[in-house]
């Protein structure tokens, strides 16, 4: 069954995680599939350099707004705090569905700049799932952090130019994006501890039972060949209520209707590659 909406199985995930589809011959799912090897050497050194970048530019940043937030921090705002950090998590979860589902389903690792620098590794997860377990912090996290880093540099310049008065107005404004950025940031981090099954911390597993951040059986329900449901990677909150509207598949056949392209096709291409 392609789709699946209520799965509840969890366990040790393996690097044979998706049954093997018809047409796909005898390909082996993992680091020794042959699409998945050649899509692990396309990652360049240009590319870890643009990661390293904008980690460090990201963090220093989100560092100097967490200072000057708790700098004008007021407790008539508490509430309103508290609704935006719901709200930019929300935002941050709806976010990380569409951005999976347009790599995973759209485009091409031949794509000029964006192929082989964003869509490859939406390519090597679905044929690798647990490549993502073996990439250090700065391979996980390198790309959401330059996603944030413009947000978080406007935060800043208006911390540096605002009088308190004019801060005090949009403080609540501020805490949702720094939500937003936060989890944002960290959507992927998320993603890969969804993937790990062994020595996660105790905290970690804790919020993934709460279903704070994804949880891992929720997340084994996307990787269910042909990988057409539950995009939302950050918290997977809105995965069911988007799944039971049908939001993806509307917009994949208004698409597909507009442009005759077929939803994840260059995907399935990359799987069948067995030499």
């Amino acid at each position: 069954m392609a789709r699946m909406v209520n799965a509840s199985g969890c366990g040790v995930e393996t690097q044979s995680t998706e049954p093997e589809a018809p047409g796909r011959g005898s390909a082996r799912w993992g680091p020794q599939h042959a699409g998945a090897q050649e899509l692990a050497t396309l990652y360049s050194p240009g590319k870890r350099c643009q990661e390293w970048l904008c980690v460090a530019l990201c963090f220093s940043l989100m560092a100097f707004n967490f200072i000057h937030l708790l700098a004008n921090f007021h407790l008539g705002h508490l509430w309103y705090i508290l609704l935006s950090i719901v709200a930019g998590i929300l935002t941050a979860d709806f976010a990380s569905g569409l951005v999976h589902w347009g790599a995973d389903t759209w485009g091409s690792v031949d794509l000029p700049v964006v192929g082989k620098a964003f869509i490859r590794p939406f390519r090597e997860h679905h044929i690798d799932p647990t490549a993502i377990t073996r990439h250090d912090f700065i391979e996980t996290n390198g790309d959401n952090c330059m996603l944030t880093i413009v947000p978080l540099a406007s935060m800043a310049f208006s911390f540096l130019t605002l009088s308190p008065a004019e801060i005090y107005h949009v403080y609540p404004w501020y805490c949702y994006w720094f939500a937003l950025a936060i989890f944002v940031t960290l959507t992927n981090q998320i993603h890969k501890w969804s993937h790990t099954y062994f020595g996660l911390p105790r905290w970690v597993v804790f919020l993934q039972d709460c279903h704070v951040i994804l949880p891992r059986k929720h997340h084994r329900v996307h990787h269910v060949s042909p990988h057409e449901t539950y995009f939302c990677i950050t918290t997977g909150w809105l995965n069911y209520p988007l799944e039971k509207m049908g939001f993806w598949k509307n917009l994949e056949d208004l698409i597909q209707g507009v442009t005759g392209e077929k939803p994840r096709s260059d995907d399935l291409n990359w799987a069948q590659k067995v030499n």
